[in-house]
């Protein structure tokens, strides 16, 4: 075998080496992209914000597929999981959804029952009441006789709201700029009296309006602060 004979020989043997080397690479490549993607599972996406005490319903949330080692250990992976939640914090489109998202509805204590009134739905929610709110009930009431005085009266303080329906069309009435045209179904966690009170203030008062309390702040009312008339307005 002569020299040109041996260089080619060499060549052939490198380039051979060479193609191994890079078969090896491919190999390893292929080997460490499975083992970081792995096998994929079911997770569930935030489709529009989700407002914070808002009952959780399954359209709320896409289907997704993704690697299970990236999923962390409190995703939800089957929307039977908030069945009879609701968010606990405001939960962002596109976030993954997670039970630490989520919380037990409400449910009543000893001595509560469930009440549900009507509310105007321009003047009484607004969009800012949701379930788990705490309310303090308006009624204003016009005067028993023609020379007494229309009141305001707090009627319940501290009411804890169950649920939020849906806005309701009422029937169209006479006096349209006296009623409301829709309302929504508010329900209430109570106590017996404050139960009487909020019902006879939904079948007798002109309006009944509701005042967002904010957490954490003092929610008790004086009995003399809870009747307003305009005359003894100082």
């Amino acid at each position: 075998m002569n020299s040109r004979q041996r260089r080619g020989v060499i060549i052939l043997i490198l380039s051979a080496l060479c193609a191994l080397g890079a078969f090896a690479g491919v190999l390893s490549v292929v080997r460490d992209v499975n083992s970081k993607v792995g096998p994929e599972v079911t997770a569930y996406r935030v489709r529009a914000e989700v407002k914070p005490y808002t009952t959780l319903s399954t359209g709320q949330f896409e289907k997704i597929e993704m690697p299970e080692r990236w999923l962390s250990d409190n995703a939800v992976t089957d929307l039977g999981q908030i069945r009879g939640k609701i968010a606990v914090t405001t939960l962002r489109a596109g976030s993954l959804l997670q039970t630490d998202m989520i919380v037990n509805q409400p449910a009543l204590r000893p001595g509560e029952q469930e009440v549900a009134i009507m509310i105007d739905a321009a003047t009484g929610v607004a969009g800012k009441i949701t379930p788990g709110s705490r309310v303090n009930v308006y009624a204003t009431f016009e005067g028993k006789k023609e020379t007494a005085p229309d009141q305001s009266k707090i009627i319940v303080t501290n009411a804890r709201v169950l649920d939020v329906g849906q806005i309701t069309a009422l029937d169209p009435d006479n006096d349209k700029n006296q009623q409301p045209t829709e309302a929504v179904p508010i329900t209430f966690a109570l106590s017996t009296i404050d139960a009487q009170r909020i019902t006879y203030a939904e079948s007798f008062a002109q309006r009944v309006r509701l005042a967002l309390v904010a957490p954490g702040s003092e929610t008790s009312v004086p009995d003399k602060d809870r009747t307003y008339e305009l005359a003894t307005d100082k």
